[in-house]
């Protein structure tokens, strides 16, 4: 039997810095950790900042 091969990215909930809700979900690799992401927020209506959260 073949030896597994352990993936180096885990799931992230992409959090807004100014609503705290969460947004999206990603996959990310493991070494990503305060990388800012400029997506857009539904509740504000237009584009924050977001930090991942680990699931």
């Amino acid at each position: 039997m073949a030896a597994k091969k352990k993936s180096g990215k885990e799931i992230y909930f992409l959090v807004c810095k100014e609503t705290k809700m969460q947004n999206y979900t990603v996959v990310l690799n493991k070494t990503i950790k305060g990388k800012v992401f400029k997506k857009y927020c539904p509740k504000l209506q237009r584009h924050t900042e977001h930090t991942a959260k680990k699931v």
